[in-house]
């Protein structure tokens, strides 16, 4: 199984600086690393160490490249067109936006070091990738790039039965799947804890370690095995959002096991 650690950085060339006389530029000296996303609000700055000898300056950012983005809310372009909002600050406070006019561009006199901030805002959702931008400052730009990185989670709810008397006895409960848009993954489900047990005749363990065989199937019509292997997995496409799975358990006819609680335990695994 492949992961990519989602790391984020803002990579910036040597950008022009407006003053009324003469030409001023900025540098920056460390990369802005916004870490991995994984849906929460990330905050981050970097120096940026400013030249100019001497009267005042001021250094103006674009919208950047992203389709819709404004000098508010700008936009970091992913795989197959998918976009990341994120904003750009003068303030530490992240309150105050760096735009491109008189109102809210960075302004300051001489030589001197100020910081980037940047902010990738929270509850965004989009496929795996790199996503990047590209935002002007007079006649240079700068480079913004952040990774999603591929993930899943999986979550069970219990099974029951009910009672058993001999008679065949179906019942039914449901996974949850949280998977990164379009990530493509596969969802097994163990043997159990019972000893002897397969994934084709699972058994539920009971009083003086008597079994009750039982079996999980992934359709309603209780035909399909619902094992641990490829042929028998479950399949799906993440969405950013929680999937709902459905698990269809069945307990045969005719066993007339000593009386009292029987129990197992399946261990649910999503590969991706």
């Amino acid at each position: 199984m492949m992961r990519r650690l989602a790391i984020g950085v803002l990579l910036l060339t040597v950008l022009a600086v407006q003053r009324a006389q003469g030409a001023c530029s900025v540098s920056i000296t460390s990369p802005l690393s916004f870490g991995t996303y994984t849906g929460a609000q990330i905050r981050s700055s970097t120096p940026a160490a400013i030249t100019c000898p001497g009267g005042s300056w001021d250094m103006p950012l674009n919208a950047g490249t992203g389709v819709g983005a404004t000098e508010t809310v700008r936009k970091l372009t992913g795989p197959g067109g998918a976009e990341l909002s994120y904003e750009i600050f003068r303030d530490s406070g992240y309150s105050l936006n760096w735009g491109n006019n008189s109102s809210d561009e960075l302004m300051g006199t001489g030589s001197q070091q100020v910081y980037i901030y940047a902010q990738l805002l929270a509850g965004q959702i989009g496929p795996a990738g790199t996503y990047t931008d590209t935002v002007n400052s007079a006649t240079s730009s700068f480079m913004l790039t952040v990774v999603i990185q591929s993930s899943c989670s999986i979550g069970a709810n219990p099974l029951s039965f009910g009672t058993y008397a001999g008679v065949l006895l179906d019942a039914n409960t449901t996974l949850s799947v949280t998977c990164t848009s379009g990530t493509a993954y596969n969802v097994g489900l163990n043997a159990g804890t019972a000893t002897g047990a397969s994934v084709t005749n699972r058994m539920m363990t009971g009083p003086s370690s008597v079994h009750l065989n039982y079996s999980l199937f992934s359709n309603s019509s209780y035909t399909t095995n619902w094992g641990n292997s490829t042929g028998s997995w479950v399949s799906g496409t993440g969405t950013g959002s929680a999937q709902t799975l459905t698990v269809y358990g069945q307990i045969p006819a005719g066993q007339y096991p000593v009386p009292g609680s029987y129990a197992d335990t399946i261990t649910a695994t999503v590969n991706y």
